[in-house]
């Protein structure tokens, strides 16, 4: 287990706090550093424990409410490193439709910055998005690649980006004014196995997954898509998020610095239609719901910042991250209509 490299320079058992480990990333992060060797893991999520989608065993599991000071402060008591990821958030329908729940969001950073710096962490991380880029530089499907300088002069995703991008304030904040080291990632449309799949807060490529196996499944002919199709979007595999979060969170470069966590390869939604009907072995017919939220026209990851940085950017094949991804939808699918439980389900 701990032969797996981290580039933490924490020891093995400093205690790490990790907020919205019920949900798809942060419970890939528990179980990345869980399978590196660190042995004091301390994982929270508002959801009840049977809800996790992830359960990583040796890891202390608190179902608490970080929306609330009080379960911050207890959270974050004796914390080395605390990794806030927790945040009502979903796909592009949720996005659109809930706004108010997003920017409610806030109120889980505001709270756990502060009881992360009450409590003497010596690194923080804030999970944001590229939800926060100015949407003035997304109204073509084959937009140049987002910097990190993008962000402003801000028009940022109304909710969701609003509120990420005044995260990253207090994140850089507190390292101006108070000394405590913060990480900011902007994450770029992440996907893979143990992710939602269905229940209306699933991204792009799982819902497509999704949508080709029970047309199979139901022997229709269908799909439908949601915009015309020639929406772009860059799309990172889990498995290259979880490093990336693991190696900005520990350069001293990147302190208080908003950069892109993202793969640079451009995916127009047309295209991952195709793609996972190949993976599927079917040919569907095409229907487009031209009213449903389809977000902004096109959005990419520019990596020069981190490649010059790190040395290092997302690399896992779009086809080959998907094709992972699917076969997991699959056996979701079918566990369900068996009457067995999946994630998603609650007891």
């Amino acid at each position: 287990m701990s032969q797996l490299k981290s580039f933490s320079d924490c020891q093995k058992d400093d205690l790490l706090v990790i907020t919205g480990a019920g949900g798809f990333i942060a419970g890939a992060l528990t179980r990345y550093f869980h399978e590196r060797g660190f042995t004091r893991i301390r994982a929270v999520d508002k959801k009840p424990l049977p809800d996790w989608y992830q359960i990583v065993p040796g890891v202390e599991s608190l179902c608490l409410d970080v929306s609330d000071e009080t379960n911050c402060r207890r959270v974050c008591e004796g914390a080395v490193e605390v990794y806030n990821l927790a945040a009502d958030m979903g796909g592009m329908g949720f996005i659109e439709r809930f706004r108010i729940q997003c920017l409610r969001s806030i109120l889980i950073n505001t709270h756990m910055i502060e009881a992360a710096y009450r409590a003497g962490a010596r690194r923080f991380f804030f999970s944001s998005s590229a939800c926060a880029y100015n949407t003035d530089l997304q109204k073509d499907p084959q937009c140049r690649a987002l910097r990190e300088t993008d962000a402003f002069p801000a028009m940022a995703e109304r909710g969701y980006g609003w509120e990420k991008l005044m995260s990253e304030m207090f994140c850089q904040e507190y390292w101006a004014e108070r000394g405590m080291k913060t990480a900011i990632a902007r994450f770029h449309n992440v996907y893979g196995p143990h992710g939602t799949w269905d229940g209306g807060r699933e991204k792009a490529p799982a819902a497509i997954c999704r949508k080709v196996i029970e047309a199979k499944d139901k022997g229709t002919d269908c799909i439908d898509i949601w915009g015309d199709g020639n929406q772009t979007r860059s799309f990172m595999y889990i498995d290259d998020c979880t490093e990336g979060i693991d190696r900005i969170m520990h350069c001293d470069e990147l302190i208080a610095t908003p950069i892109n966590l993202g793969s640079s390869e451009l995916i127009a939604i047309n295209h991952l239609v195709t793609i996972a009907e190949e993976i599927g072995g079917v040919k569907l017919r095409r229907t487009h719901d031209l009213n449903a939220p389809k977000g902004v026209a096109g959005r990419n990851s520019d990596n020069t910042m981190i490649k010059r940085v790190l040395g290092w950017e997302p690399t896992t094949p779009f086809r080959t991250g998907l094709a992972k991804t699917y076969a997991w939808i699959a056996e979701q699918y079918e566990d369900r209509k068996a009457g067995r439980r999946t994630v998603h389900d609650t007891i």
